[in-house]
Protein backbone atom coordinates (compact mmCIF):
# COMPACT_ATOMS: atom_id res chain seq x y z
CA UNK A 1 0.00 0.00 0.00
CA UNK A 2 1.34 3.51 -0.64
CA UNK A 3 2.26 5.67 2.15
CA UNK A 4 0.51 9.11 3.24
CA UNK A 5 2.81 11.80 2.51
CA UNK A 6 1.05 14.80 3.39
CA UNK A 7 1.49 18.26 2.17
CA UNK A 8 5.16 19.06 2.27
CA UNK A 9 6.74 16.54 -0.35
CA UNK A 10 4.65 18.24 -2.80
CA UNK A 11 5.14 21.91 -1.47
CA UNK A 12 8.76 21.11 -1.69
CA UNK A 13 8.28 19.98 -5.71
CA UNK A 14 6.20 22.92 -6.23
CA UNK A 15 8.53 25.27 -4.77
CA UNK A 16 12.00 23.90 -6.65
CA UNK A 17 9.55 24.63 -10.01
CA UNK A 18 8.96 20.58 -10.56
CA UNK A 19 6.03 20.03 -12.44
CA UNK A 20 3.23 18.02 -10.76
CA UNK A 21 1.62 17.18 -13.26
CA UNK A 22 2.97 14.11 -14.82
CA UNK A 23 3.05 12.83 -10.94
CA UNK A 24 -0.50 13.36 -10.70
CA UNK A 25 -0.93 11.99 -13.67
CA UNK A 26 1.03 8.84 -12.60
CA UNK A 27 -0.65 8.30 -9.51
CA UNK A 28 -4.00 8.12 -11.37
CA UNK A 29 -2.92 5.92 -13.16
CA UNK A 30 -1.87 3.87 -10.15
CA UNK A 31 -5.44 4.45 -8.54
CA UNK A 32 -7.45 3.19 -11.39
CA UNK A 33 -4.68 -0.17 -10.71
CA UNK A 34 -5.43 0.19 -7.27
CA UNK A 35 -8.90 1.41 -6.69
CA UNK A 36 -8.78 0.43 -2.84
CA UNK A 37 -5.94 2.42 -1.90
CA UNK A 38 -7.06 5.04 0.25
CA UNK A 39 -3.45 6.62 0.72
CA UNK A 40 -2.92 6.85 -2.97
CA UNK A 41 -6.13 8.62 -3.15
CA UNK A 42 -5.62 11.02 -0.39
CA UNK A 43 -1.81 12.08 -1.87
CA UNK A 44 -3.49 12.44 -5.95
CA UNK A 45 -6.05 14.68 -4.14
CA UNK A 46 -2.92 16.74 -2.58
CA UNK A 47 -1.26 17.29 -6.09
CA UNK A 48 -4.46 18.44 -7.51
CA UNK A 49 -5.12 21.35 -4.92
CA UNK A 50 -1.65 22.19 -5.54
CA UNK A 51 -1.92 22.18 -9.48
CA UNK A 52 -5.24 24.05 -8.60
CA UNK A 53 -7.69 21.90 -9.39
CA UNK A 54 -9.71 22.55 -6.64
CA UNK A 55 -13.14 20.50 -7.72
CA UNK A 56 -11.21 17.19 -8.97
CA UNK A 57 -9.01 17.37 -5.92
CA UNK A 58 -12.60 17.56 -3.90
CA UNK A 59 -13.79 14.53 -5.53
CA UNK A 60 -10.58 12.54 -5.46
CA UNK A 61 -10.46 13.46 -1.21
CA UNK A 62 -13.95 12.15 -0.74
CA UNK A 63 -12.84 8.79 -2.43
CA UNK A 64 -10.03 8.68 -0.04
CA UNK A 65 -12.20 9.83 2.58
CA UNK A 66 -15.10 6.89 2.03
CA UNK A 67 -12.04 4.60 2.57
CA UNK A 68 -10.29 5.81 5.35
CA UNK A 69 -10.43 9.02 7.55
CA UNK A 70 -7.08 8.14 9.64
CA UNK A 71 -4.11 8.77 8.32
CA UNK A 72 -0.31 8.63 9.67
CA UNK A 73 2.58 10.55 8.79
CA UNK A 74 5.65 8.98 10.63
CA UNK A 75 8.39 10.72 12.70
CA UNK A 76 10.84 11.06 10.24
CA UNK A 77 13.61 10.91 13.40
CA UNK A 78 12.84 7.71 14.70
CA UNK A 79 12.20 6.17 17.36
CA UNK A 80 9.34 8.79 17.41
CA UNK A 81 9.07 11.21 20.79
CA UNK A 82 5.43 12.61 20.28
CA UNK A 83 1.79 11.76 18.74
CA UNK A 84 0.16 14.44 17.86
CA UNK A 85 -3.52 13.54 16.74
CA UNK A 86 -4.69 16.45 13.81
CA UNK A 87 -8.41 16.82 13.70
CA UNK A 88 -8.89 17.78 10.24
CA UNK A 89 -11.97 18.58 8.31
CA UNK A 90 -12.39 17.37 4.25
CA UNK A 91 -11.40 20.32 2.17
CA UNK A 92 -8.93 22.47 0.23
CA UNK A 93 -5.24 23.65 1.40
CA UNK A 94 -6.93 26.01 3.00
CA UNK A 95 -9.25 24.01 5.19
CA UNK A 96 -6.40 22.73 7.41
CA UNK A 97 -2.81 23.40 9.52
CA UNK A 98 -0.18 22.47 7.08
CA UNK A 99 1.56 21.23 10.42
CA UNK A 100 3.83 18.09 8.52
CA UNK A 101 5.48 21.76 6.49
CA UNK A 102 6.92 23.15 9.82
CA UNK A 103 7.66 19.46 11.29
CA UNK A 104 9.33 18.06 8.55
CA UNK A 105 12.58 15.92 9.72
CA UNK A 106 11.12 16.16 13.14
CA UNK A 107 10.78 13.49 16.12
CA UNK A 108 6.88 14.10 16.20
CA UNK A 109 4.25 11.74 14.28
CA UNK A 110 1.35 13.51 13.23
CA UNK A 111 -2.15 11.25 13.30
CA UNK A 112 -4.61 12.83 10.69
CA UNK A 113 -8.48 12.29 11.73
CA UNK A 114 -10.46 13.56 9.22
CA UNK A 115 -13.36 14.41 10.85
CA UNK A 116 -17.23 14.03 9.36
CA UNK A 117 -20.04 16.58 9.79
CA UNK A 118 -22.78 13.88 10.35
CA UNK A 119 -20.47 11.46 12.12
CA UNK A 120 -17.51 13.50 13.91
CA UNK A 121 -15.70 10.47 15.92
CA UNK A 122 -17.41 7.53 14.08
CA UNK A 123 -13.97 5.57 14.41
CA UNK A 124 -12.08 4.70 17.67
CA UNK A 125 -9.62 7.03 18.20
CA UNK A 126 -5.75 6.51 17.63
CA UNK A 127 -3.44 6.58 21.17
CA UNK A 128 -1.82 9.89 20.96
CA UNK A 129 0.09 12.38 23.46
CA UNK A 130 -2.15 15.31 22.63
CA UNK A 131 -4.44 16.57 19.48
CA UNK A 132 -4.83 19.79 17.81
CA UNK A 133 -7.39 21.35 16.40
CA UNK A 134 -6.18 21.79 12.67
CA UNK A 135 -9.68 23.14 10.89
CA UNK A 136 -10.24 26.47 10.27
CA UNK A 137 -12.66 28.89 10.72
CA UNK A 138 -15.58 28.71 8.51
CA UNK A 139 -19.41 28.90 8.02
CA UNK A 140 -19.06 25.45 6.61
CA UNK A 141 -17.70 24.16 9.66
CA UNK A 142 -19.20 26.24 12.50
CA UNK A 143 -21.61 23.05 13.78
CA UNK A 144 -18.35 20.88 14.08
CA UNK A 145 -16.47 23.12 15.91
CA UNK A 146 -19.48 23.67 18.30
CA UNK A 147 -19.24 19.95 19.00
CA UNK A 148 -15.51 19.61 19.28
CA UNK A 149 -15.79 22.21 21.77
CA UNK A 150 -18.26 20.05 23.97
CA UNK A 151 -16.37 17.26 23.32
CA UNK A 152 -12.74 18.22 24.20
CA UNK A 153 -13.61 19.89 27.26
CA UNK A 154 -13.15 16.17 28.62
CA UNK A 155 -10.84 14.90 26.53
CA UNK A 156 -8.29 12.88 28.43
CA UNK A 157 -5.35 14.43 26.35
CA UNK A 158 -3.92 18.14 26.37
CA UNK A 159 -6.08 19.86 23.32
CA UNK A 160 -3.98 22.63 21.24
CA UNK A 161 -5.84 25.32 19.78
CA UNK A 162 -9.46 24.54 21.68
CA UNK A 163 -12.07 24.71 19.05
CA UNK A 164 -14.17 27.73 20.82
CA UNK A 165 -10.97 30.26 20.22
CA UNK A 166 -10.81 28.70 16.34
CA UNK A 167 -13.94 31.63 15.21
CA UNK A 168 -11.70 34.58 16.62
CA UNK A 169 -9.42 34.21 13.68
CA UNK A 170 -12.61 35.32 10.92
CA UNK A 171 -11.75 38.34 9.59
CA UNK A 172 -15.06 40.47 11.25
CA UNK A 173 -14.24 39.04 14.55
CA UNK A 174 -10.71 39.05 15.17
CA UNK A 175 -11.18 43.12 13.62
CA UNK A 176 -13.71 43.78 16.73
CA UNK A 177 -11.97 41.98 18.63
CA UNK A 178 -8.17 43.65 17.99
CA UNK A 179 -9.99 47.51 18.31
CA UNK A 180 -8.14 49.52 20.46
CA UNK A 181 -5.08 47.53 21.67
CA UNK A 182 -1.53 48.93 22.27
CA UNK A 183 0.30 49.86 19.61
CA UNK A 184 -1.84 47.78 17.35
CA UNK A 185 -3.99 48.57 13.85
CA UNK A 186 -6.45 46.36 12.14
CA UNK A 187 -9.28 48.63 10.46
CA UNK A 188 -12.49 46.74 11.12
CA UNK A 189 -13.53 44.31 8.61
CA UNK A 190 -17.28 44.62 7.74
CA UNK A 191 -19.15 41.54 5.86
CA UNK A 192 -21.10 43.13 3.23
CA UNK A 193 -23.91 41.77 1.07
CA UNK A 194 -23.72 42.50 -3.02
CA UNK A 195 -27.10 44.84 -2.72
CA UNK A 196 -25.76 47.31 -0.32
CA UNK A 197 -22.58 47.40 -2.77
CA UNK A 198 -24.27 48.22 -5.46
CA UNK A 199 -26.23 51.13 -3.75
CA UNK A 200 -22.60 52.45 -2.76
CA UNK A 201 -21.76 52.31 -6.51
CA UNK A 202 -24.75 53.81 -7.27
CA UNK A 203 -24.55 56.82 -4.78
CA UNK A 204 -27.76 55.96 -2.95
CA UNK A 205 -26.34 55.39 0.35
CA UNK A 206 -22.63 56.60 1.39
CA UNK A 207 -20.11 53.93 2.80
CA UNK A 208 -19.75 55.53 6.15
CA UNK A 209 -23.13 56.02 6.65
CA UNK A 210 -23.09 52.37 6.33
CA UNK A 211 -20.29 51.74 8.51
CA UNK A 212 -18.61 54.46 10.52
CA UNK A 213 -14.95 54.83 9.82
CA UNK A 214 -14.97 52.90 6.78
CA UNK A 215 -14.08 55.29 4.17
CA UNK A 216 -12.21 54.94 0.90
CA UNK A 217 -9.92 53.73 0.12
CA UNK A 218 -11.43 50.29 0.53
CA UNK A 219 -10.02 47.01 0.64
CA UNK A 220 -12.84 44.53 -1.25
CA UNK A 221 -12.98 40.67 -1.78
CA UNK A 222 -15.31 38.04 -1.83
CA UNK A 223 -16.50 36.37 1.77
CA UNK A 224 -13.98 33.47 2.06
CA UNK A 225 -11.41 34.05 -0.91
CA UNK A 226 -7.95 33.42 0.49
CA UNK A 227 -4.80 33.84 -1.08
CA UNK A 228 -5.67 37.13 -3.02
CA UNK A 229 -8.26 35.79 -5.62
CA UNK A 230 -10.17 38.81 -6.27
CA UNK A 231 -8.76 40.91 -3.54
CA UNK A 232 -8.23 44.53 -5.03
CA UNK A 233 -7.79 48.34 -3.30
CA UNK A 234 -11.08 50.13 -4.70
CA UNK A 235 -10.44 54.07 -4.55
CA UNK A 236 -14.00 54.98 -5.04
CA UNK A 237 -17.68 54.30 -5.61
CA UNK A 238 -17.62 54.37 -8.98
CA UNK A 239 -14.70 51.35 -8.97
CA UNK A 240 -17.35 48.96 -7.19
CA UNK A 241 -19.16 49.12 -10.01
CA UNK A 242 -16.87 47.77 -12.39
CA UNK A 243 -15.38 45.56 -9.68
CA UNK A 244 -19.35 43.72 -9.42
CA UNK A 245 -19.10 43.61 -12.85
CA UNK A 246 -16.42 41.07 -12.68
CA UNK A 247 -16.29 39.65 -9.75
CA UNK A 248 -20.01 38.04 -9.39
CA UNK A 249 -20.24 37.04 -5.65
CA UNK A 250 -22.95 37.54 -3.57
CA UNK A 251 -21.13 38.42 0.11
CA UNK A 252 -17.68 40.25 0.33
CA UNK A 253 -15.33 41.36 3.17
CA UNK A 254 -14.56 45.24 3.23
CA UNK A 255 -12.11 47.00 4.85
CA UNK A 256 -10.26 50.51 5.11
CA UNK A 257 -7.03 50.76 3.14
CA UNK A 258 -3.95 51.34 5.28
CA UNK A 259 -0.91 53.06 3.02
CA UNK A 260 2.01 51.30 5.29
CA UNK A 261 4.59 52.26 2.49
CA UNK A 262 8.09 52.48 3.69
CA UNK A 263 10.54 55.70 3.00
CA UNK A 264 11.76 53.98 0.23
CA UNK A 265 8.23 53.63 -1.39
CA UNK A 266 8.27 49.87 -0.86
CA UNK A 267 5.94 47.76 1.36
CA UNK A 268 6.78 45.02 3.54
CA UNK A 269 5.01 42.13 4.83
CA UNK A 270 5.72 40.02 7.77
CA UNK A 271 4.82 36.46 8.87
CA UNK A 272 5.23 35.68 12.41
CA UNK A 273 4.20 32.87 14.13
CA UNK A 274 3.37 32.82 18.04
CA UNK A 275 3.62 29.88 19.75
CA UNK A 276 2.33 30.05 23.27
CA UNK A 277 2.37 33.81 23.32
CA UNK A 278 6.32 33.97 22.47
CA UNK A 279 6.48 35.24 18.48
CA UNK A 280 8.99 34.18 16.15
CA UNK A 281 9.93 34.65 12.55
CA UNK A 282 9.04 33.00 9.38
CA UNK A 283 9.39 35.84 6.30
CA UNK A 284 9.27 39.35 5.10
CA UNK A 285 8.32 39.66 1.75
CA UNK A 286 9.40 43.17 0.26
CA UNK A 287 7.39 44.63 -3.18
CA UNK A 288 6.64 47.41 -4.95
CA UNK A 289 3.04 46.62 -4.89
CA UNK A 290 0.32 46.66 -1.67
CA UNK A 291 -0.97 43.29 -2.39
CA UNK A 292 2.43 41.02 -1.38
CA UNK A 293 2.74 37.82 -2.15
CA UNK A 294 5.99 36.03 -1.25
CA UNK A 295 5.98 34.19 -4.57
CA UNK A 296 5.50 37.43 -6.79
CA UNK A 297 7.68 39.80 -4.22
CA UNK A 298 10.78 39.70 -6.16
CA UNK A 299 12.49 37.62 -3.36
CA UNK A 300 14.15 34.96 -5.28
CA UNK A 301 15.49 37.36 -8.09
CA UNK A 302 16.00 40.20 -5.48
CA UNK A 303 19.47 39.72 -3.90
CA UNK A 304 19.50 42.78 -1.82
CA UNK A 305 15.93 41.80 -0.77
CA UNK A 306 16.66 38.41 0.18
CA UNK A 307 19.78 40.02 2.43
CA UNK A 308 16.99 42.65 3.99
CA UNK A 309 15.02 39.65 5.42
CA UNK A 310 17.79 37.93 6.51
CA UNK A 311 18.64 40.93 8.55
CA UNK A 312 15.31 41.09 10.01
CA UNK A 313 15.26 37.19 11.07
CA UNK A 314 18.45 37.67 12.18
CA UNK A 315 17.80 40.52 14.30
CA UNK A 316 13.50 39.66 14.85
CA UNK A 317 14.07 40.19 18.91
CA UNK A 318 13.98 43.84 17.96
CA UNK A 319 11.04 43.42 15.84
CA UNK A 320 9.09 41.79 19.05
CA UNK A 321 10.23 43.69 21.87
CA UNK A 322 8.84 46.80 20.08
CA UNK A 323 5.58 45.08 19.11
CA UNK A 324 5.55 43.57 22.38
CA UNK A 325 2.49 45.08 24.15
CA UNK A 326 0.52 44.32 20.32
CA UNK A 327 1.59 41.08 20.24
CA UNK A 328 0.59 40.37 23.46
CA UNK A 329 -2.76 41.75 22.97
CA UNK A 330 -3.36 39.09 19.58
CA UNK A 331 -2.31 36.19 21.95
CA UNK A 332 -4.78 37.04 24.81
CA UNK A 333 -7.60 38.38 22.52
CA UNK A 334 -7.45 35.57 20.56
CA UNK A 335 -6.17 32.91 22.48
CA UNK A 336 -4.83 29.99 20.14
CA UNK A 337 -1.84 28.42 21.54
CA UNK A 338 -0.64 28.45 17.65
CA UNK A 339 -0.97 30.88 15.83
CA UNK A 340 0.33 32.86 12.39
CA UNK A 341 0.15 36.52 12.01
CA UNK A 342 0.55 38.16 8.17
CA UNK A 343 1.42 41.86 9.00
CA UNK A 344 3.17 45.24 8.93
CA UNK A 345 4.40 48.49 10.33
CA UNK A 346 2.46 51.27 9.73
CA UNK A 347 4.62 54.32 8.87
CA UNK A 348 3.49 55.92 12.31
CA UNK A 349 5.25 53.00 13.96
CA UNK A 350 1.95 50.22 14.93
CA UNK A 351 1.55 47.04 14.26
CA UNK A 352 -0.71 46.92 11.55
CA UNK A 353 -2.48 43.15 11.07
CA UNK A 354 -3.35 41.96 7.70
CA UNK A 355 -4.75 38.19 8.65
CA UNK A 356 -4.40 36.23 11.35
CA UNK A 357 -5.16 32.64 11.98
CA UNK A 358 -3.69 29.00 11.93
CA UNK A 359 -3.56 27.33 9.09
CA UNK A 360 -1.06 29.92 7.37
CA UNK A 361 2.17 27.65 5.62
CA UNK A 362 5.54 27.82 7.88
CA UNK A 363 8.32 26.04 5.97
CA UNK A 364 11.79 25.93 5.09
CA UNK A 365 11.86 24.76 2.04
CA UNK A 366 13.12 27.58 -0.12
CA UNK A 367 16.47 26.86 -1.83
CA UNK A 368 19.18 27.06 0.66
CA UNK A 369 21.91 28.68 -1.96
CA UNK A 370 19.40 31.45 -2.34
CA UNK A 371 18.47 31.62 1.66
CA UNK A 372 20.95 30.33 3.44
CA UNK A 373 19.50 31.46 6.55
CA UNK A 374 15.77 30.66 6.38
CA UNK A 375 16.54 27.31 7.63
CA UNK A 376 18.05 28.53 10.99
CA UNK A 377 15.26 30.33 11.70
CA UNK A 378 12.69 27.98 11.18
CA UNK A 379 14.17 25.38 12.78
CA UNK A 380 13.76 28.03 15.92
CA UNK A 381 10.01 27.75 14.96
CA UNK A 382 10.03 24.35 15.42
CA UNK A 383 12.17 23.39 18.26
CA UNK A 384 9.42 25.78 19.78
CA UNK A 385 6.20 24.20 18.97
CA UNK A 386 8.38 20.82 19.97
CA UNK A 387 9.13 21.96 23.14
CA UNK A 388 5.44 23.53 23.44
CA UNK A 389 3.57 20.51 23.33
CA UNK A 390 5.88 18.20 25.05
CA UNK A 391 5.59 21.17 27.91
CA UNK A 392 2.28 20.99 27.49
CA UNK A 393 1.56 17.36 27.69
CA UNK A 394 3.79 16.97 30.97
CA UNK A 395 1.95 20.04 32.55
CA UNK A 396 -1.74 17.92 32.03
CA UNK A 397 0.01 14.55 33.26
CA UNK A 398 1.12 16.58 36.58
CA UNK A 399 -2.51 17.91 37.03
CA UNK A 400 -4.36 14.58 35.50
CA UNK A 401 -1.99 11.40 36.85
CA UNK A 402 -4.49 9.16 35.91
CA UNK A 403 -5.81 10.48 32.65
CA UNK A 404 -9.16 11.49 34.02
CA UNK A 405 -10.05 15.01 33.82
Amino acid sequence: MTQFLGLAPFLRNSIAGIDLLPIGQQMLAQAAQHPEDAALWMNLSTVMFCLSQYDIGMSIRAQALQLQRIYHLPATLQPAKFRLLLLMVPGDLAANTPLDCLLENSDVELIFYYLSDKMPFAQPIPEHDAVFVALSDSDEYRDTLIFMGKVLASWPRPVINAPQNIPATGRNTASMLLQNAPGLLMPMTFRIARSPLLAIAAGTVRLAELYPGCDFPVILRPYGSQAGIDLERIESPEQISSYLDRVQKQEFFISRFIDYRGADQLYRKYRIVLIDGAAYACHMAISENWMIHYVNAGMYENAQKREEEAAFMEHFQDFAQRHRAALQAVYQRIGLDYLCIDCAQTQDGQLLIFELDHIMVVHAMDPEEQFPYKKIHIQKVQQAFRDFIFRRAASFSLNNPTGIP
